[in-house]
């Protein structure tokens, strides 16, 4: 099953810029390794935003959800979650 999740990253002001580098370099370990995985098949950061697209092929929504509560940034995160089909047009 694919889906495409926007995810838009806010964190809150008491954190530490050195809690929020650390949480990065984390955030890029769990991201790198879904992607080695296959279940996260493509990323892209939104220009100007602290937010990405991501298209995930996963087995179930449930596997879905634990892929994004994995996420390190989770509890900073808005997450919009659109399931995908196919297109009839598609010549891939």
């Amino acid at each position: 099953m694919l889906f495409l999740a926007r995810m838009d990253v806010q964190f809150p002001p008491h954190l530490s810029p050195e809690d929020v580098t650390r949480m990065q370099g984390l955030e890029k370990e769990y991201s790198q390794g879904l992607q080695q995985e296959g279940r996260l098949i493509s990323i892209w950061r939104v220009v100007g935003e602290y937010a990405n697209y991501s298209v995930f092929d996963v087995a179930s929504n449930d596997e879905l959800h634990g892929v994004l509560s994995g996420f390190p940034m989770y509890p900073y995160m808005k997450i919009k979650v659109t399931p995908l089909a196919k297109h009839p047009n598609s010549i891939r």
